[in-house]
């Protein structure tokens, strides 16, 4: 696998997905890698555009077929990972690939792929801060508010493995941060 790869992590309600769909409409040659999934859609997402849906058997025989990069159970049954097939896919066409991975996968992928990849997280300003994001969104229940929180503090005990640490205190900030470390990670050949 030649070319390079983009890993951009963060808890969820951080902005991560919101600054990756910036930069995958910058002028930087960034492809999106569709990671597979054993949840639900949510309303509005479509396979093979936002995820690919597999059932939690299918899943598992991915896994034994070893066609993922990484994988993760990050809840139990809801399993996560990077198909090996997304990445060739993307990399043939000429394309960088970017990931929009939770903090484990961000730290696999970097651990895989080393100086072929930038990896950056997508910290919140607070705890406090990104709870109140998440509750505004109003996509998910206070269980899983309280669950996201949880996940999303022992999340940012991993941002010391990342490259580079983005706190999104003003999001047209974080955005400029990003494209601006991309853009010099993907020009040093």
């Amino acid at each position: 696998m030649q070319g390079k790869l983009v890993i951009i992590s963060a808890p969820s309600g951080a902005g991560k997905t919101t600054i990756v769909k910036q930069l995958l409409n910058s002028d930087l040659n960034l492809e999106f890698s569709v990671s597979a999934t054993t949840r639900s859609p949510r309303p509005g997402e479509r396979d093979g555009e936002d995820y690919y849906f597999f059932s939690v058997e299918e899943f598992r025989t991915r896994i034994k077929n070893d066609e993922f990069i990484e994988w993760e159970e990050v809840y139990k049954d809801h399993y996560y990972g990077t198909l090996k097939s997304e990445i060739d896919r993307i990399l043939n066409k000429g394309s960088y690939v970017i990931f929009d991975v939770d903090a484990k996968g961000g730290v696999n992928l970097k651990n895989k792929f080393g100086n072929q990849s930038v990896a950056l997280f997508i910290m919140p300003p607070s705890v406090k801060e990104l709870e109140m994001r998440l509750i505004n969104r109003g996509k998910d229940s206070p269980e899983d508010i309280k669950m996201r929180i949880e996940k999303a503090e022992t999340e940012m005990k991993l941002a010391n493995q990342f490259d580079f640490v983005i706190v999104n205190r003003e999001l047209d900030r974080a955005i400029k941060e990003t494209v601006a470390i991309i853009s010099s990670f993907l020009t040093i050949h």
